[in-house]
């Protein structure tokens, strides 16, 4: 089994999840027997490939896709998009339809955001299905929060935000609710997906916040962040669920995490949910997050979303088109 991954041009210009999640499976599916290739545009090589599997549906993507299927190869698509009847108009719609339209599958990262995507879409919902998303191993396993503190000479309690940073991820909701504790510090950590947004959060924040720039993923630096901070907050306007929410989970962190999207099914009892348009709703879910603590117990709902677990799903999807 022989699947060819690709995305577009600008993905890896600055990498978020969908990235992320496009080389985990790029490592973790071979250990499930199917050899993956990712899309060098020099040298396509699509007939030596048994399926074809597109990630993203930003504009334009659905040439790319068109092109597979003229070609008479199987499409699965990662949608990696969270979209209601309300939020409709902030997307090429037509567009992201007709693109999943084109594919045989549709892999979303939950449940309910198959559900979402179909009834919104107006799509059959078989079409959709799901796989979660994952954490590396390295994740579960302890690390020193003097690590992290030692290098950028953080000192004292603070709240962690680890994510592009951009109107998306709500990191100024997030400077305006850290108002509300003034003894904890704000470190953001991430690539400027939005530097007006970035240079907005920062001068409001003042002194309270420390902005890093990204860190590598596989860094023992971002581990040990997680180890040092009281509350990982990801109060984004939508999550499904956030890579950086599902790491410090594994890593024992108190978590606050916005309740739009499918953050519930992943975490259930074990995160503080909070409304990301509501300033005092963060603010009030970070010190509940705070007075929960750590979980020194990575358990095996918490391993369950390990990569080499959760890409098994993907094996079946593959070889159900080759059989077809």
């Amino acid at each position: 089994m022989k699947v060819l991954f690709a995305t577009y041009p600008m993905a890896f210009h600055t990498p978020g999840g969908g990235e992320i999640q496009l080389l985990a499976y790029h490592k973790h599916l071979p250990s499930h027997g199917v050899e993956v290739s990712l899309f060098n545009p020099w040298d396509p090589r699509f007939h030596e490939h048994d399926v074809v599997h597109f990630f993203s549906c930003v504009g334009g993507s659905v040439h790319f896709c068109n092109f597979v299927k003229q070609l008479g190869l199987p499409l699965v698509v990662s949608s990696s998009l969270w979209v209601t009847e309300d939020t409709l108009h902030l997307y090429p719609i037509g567009e992201i339809r007709q693109q999943f339209s084109l594919a045989d599958f549709v892999v979303a990262n939950s449940e309910i955001e198959c559900d979402t995507l179909a009834r919104v879409l107006d799509l059959p919902r078989e079409k959709f299905v799901s796989v979660f998303n994952g954490v590396e191993q390295a994740f579960y396993e302890p690390v020193s929060g003097a690590i992290f503190r030692k290098q950028f000479g953080i000192t004292g309690p603070f709240v962690l935000n680890v994510g592009n940073i951009e109107p998306r991820k709500n990191q100024l909701a997030l400077v305006r609710a850290m108002k509300a504790h003034p003894d904890m510090r704000l470190v953001l950590i991430g690539h400027q997906r939005d530097p007006d947004y970035a240079s907005a959060c920062l001068e409001e924040g003042g002194n309270q916040v420390s902005y890093l720039g990204p860190l590598p993923h596989d860094s023992q630096l971002l581990r040990s962040a997680y180890a040092a901070c009281e509350v990982l907050c990801l109060p984004s306007t939508l999550e499904t669920p956030g890579l950086a929410a599902l790491e410090a989970y594994a890593a024992g962190c108190a978590i606050a995490v916005t309740q739009v999207g499918s953050t519930e099914e992943y975490f259930r009892e074990a995160a503080v949910y909070v409304d990301p348009l509501d300033i005092n709703s963060i603010a009030i879910g970070i010190q509940s997050a705070r007075q929960r603590g750590r979980s020194a117990d990575a358990g095996t709902e918490r391993r369950a979303l390990s990569w080499p677990v959760v890409v098994g799903p993907l094996k079946n999807i593959y070889h159900s088109l080759v059989r077809k």
